[in-house]
C-alpha cells in the first residue's frame, strides 16, 4: 500500500524476521535527499534563517536547507537553497558529511555542506509559503543557542555538530 504526497511517499512493507520467522509490518517514508548548509560570511559569522515551521506551530532558528530536486546533485541543491533562502552565495564549498535523518522510517540522506566566505548576492527568493528572516551570529553564540535549546531542529543540530568536528580537526592539525 502506498500513498504519495509532494515531499514523500508512504509505503507499508511486510518483512519476515530472520530471528523469529514472524512477519512484521513497517511504515517507510520514501523522500528525496535533503541538504543543509553551514554558511559563514567573510567575518566568520554563521548565516541562519528564522522561519515558521507548521509542524511545530512555532518559529525556529536554523541553517538553510531543503529538498534535492530530482536530477540535481546535492551541492547544486545546497547552493540553490542558500541563495533562495538567504540571498547569500559564492564562497568556498566542501562536503561536511552525509547523515541518515531517521533510518528506521526514512529512506533518504541529509547532505551537509560548509560554505565559507559567502557574500550577499541579492534579496532572498522565497517560495510563497516561506516566511524567513536572515540572521548572522558568531559561532560561539550559535553553540550557546544549541546548548540552551533555542536551536531545536535535529538536522540543524547534527549539521552544526559536524561543523564543530571540522573546526576541531582543523585546529588539531594546526598545532
Amino acid at each position: 500500500m502506498e500513498s504519495e504526497y509532494s515531499i514523500f511517499t508512504v509505503r507499508r512493507d511486510t518483512c519476515v524476521s530472520p530471528r523469529t520467522g514472524a512477519e512484521h509490518d513497517f511504515i517507510v517514508l520514501e523522500s528525496p535527499d535533503w541538504v543543509s548548509v553551514v554558511a559563514t560570511a567573510a567575518d566568520g559569522r554563521l548565516v541562519l534563517v528564522r522561519q515558521y515551521r507548521h509542524g511545530l506551530g512555532d518559529v525556529t532558528l536554523e541553517i538553510p536547507g531543503g529538498l534535492v530536486d530530482k536530477g540535481d546533485a546535492p551541492e547544486k541543491a545546497a547552493r540553490k537553497e542558500l541563495r533562495e533562502e538567504t540571498g547569500y552565495g559564492g564562497g568556498h564549498w566542501r562536503v561536511l558529511g552525509r547523515l541518515a535523518p531517521l533510518p528506521p522510517v526514512f529512506t533518504n540522506w541529509l547532505h551537509v555542506f560548509l560554505a565559507t566566505g559567502v557574500v550577499p548576492l541579492g534579496p532572498p527568493e522565497l517560495d510563497a509559503g516561506e516566511d524567513i528572516t536572515v540572521e548572522l551570529h558568531p559561532v560561539d553564540e550559535v553553540r550557546r543557542m544549541v546548548a540552551g535549546g533555542e536551536i531545536v531542529h535535529a538536522q540543524v543540530v547534527a549539521a552544526l555538530s559536524l561543523h564543530d568536528a571540522h573546526l576541531r580537526t582543523r585546529e588539531e592539525r594546526a598545532t
